[in-house]
């Protein structure tokens, strides 16, 4: 070959090469994937197909977590949920705790779950994940599962656009801090009407409400009926509401442990929401 005729060709081959570079390195990233039983209550102010329970928790120290994925199984994907069916009545019971994370009231929680060997649910709000990473990713690292609950935690109708942008704006805060995808989502104020829950279930979430509340939003009332009410209403199957942000929530903290003893005194044990959707397989 003629030093010419390779040079020509070396050329043809160095301009390939550099429009496959070009074209790949422009190529659009992959979407995150996203996933997803009926009454209706009052809440507080303001794809997968098998479920990924929580792992392990690390040391107390770290907060550094592998990818996790809260999926739900296929009969609860764009499904409202109040209460699971479980087998044999299995005494067994879910503590969601809602608009987290929150200073200092998210952490507090989490000694008083830590010493007591409890995981809950914890559903955030995007905007305070924003304003508490470090708090996020202990949440995750100490074992407990994550479900979306918007980014501005508003009540009013809002069109198809800002509900996709409140769920996933929120959906990547997660992610992006924490590593977990979930396909958990609670509709602030637990109102199902105003277009947010619709399009979470578009997304295959399963739209988690809740069969007994501790009602402590209610500003009037002590820590102890607080305690009272989730005792007096504990089912198997049952999800338990309460809060750890969105407002003072330190009677939430001195209830807590009385919850926990009180479930405990009754037979309950307590599994996060991922594990009671799997039990009703």
């Amino acid at each position: 070959m003629t030093d010419s005729c390779w040079s020509g060709n070396r050329d043809k081959i160095m301009s390939l090469a550099i429009a496959v570079a070009m074209t790949a390195c422009s190529a659009n990233p992959a979407p995150l994937s996203k996933v997803k039983s009926e009454p209706q209550s009052q809440h507080s102010r303001y794809s997968t197909q098998k479920v990924t329970p929580a792992t392990p928790a690390p040391s107390a120290k770290s907060t550094t977590v592998k990818n996790l994925n809260f999926s739900v199984p296929v009969k609860f994907q764009g499904k409202t949920v109040y209460q699971v069916e479980v087998p044999n009545q299995e005494k067994v019971i879910a503590l969601t705790i809602d608009d987290g994370p929150w200073k200092p009231t998210t952490t507090q929680m989490l000694d008083i779950l830590k010493q007591n060997n409890v995981k809950a649910t914890f559903f955030w709000v995007g905007k305070t994940v924003q304003a508490h990473p470090q708090i996020a990713k202990r949440v995750v690292a100490e074992g407990h599962a994550i479900g979306n609950h918007t980014w501005n935690h508003g009540y009013r109708k809002v069109s198809p656009a800002v509900a996709r942008n409140e769920i996933e704006r929120t959906a990547r805060i997660i992610y992006q801090t924490t590593g977990v995808k979930t396909a958990l989502f609670r509709p602030p104020g637990g109102y199902l009407n105003n277009g947010l829950a619709a399009y979470a279930k578009s997304q295959k979430y399963s739209v988690l409400m809740w069969s007994q509340t501790s009602a402590d939003t209610d500003p009037r009332a002590k820590y102890q009926v607080f305690v009272k009410n989730v005792l007096r209403d504990a089912q198997p199957g049952g999800i338990v509401l309460m809060h750890d942000g969105g407002g003072n929530r330190s009677r939430t903290v001195k209830a807590l442990p009385g919850m926990i003893k009180g479930l405990k005194q009754k037979g309950y044990r307590f599994v996060t929401i991922p594990e009671l959707l799997a039990m009703s397989q």
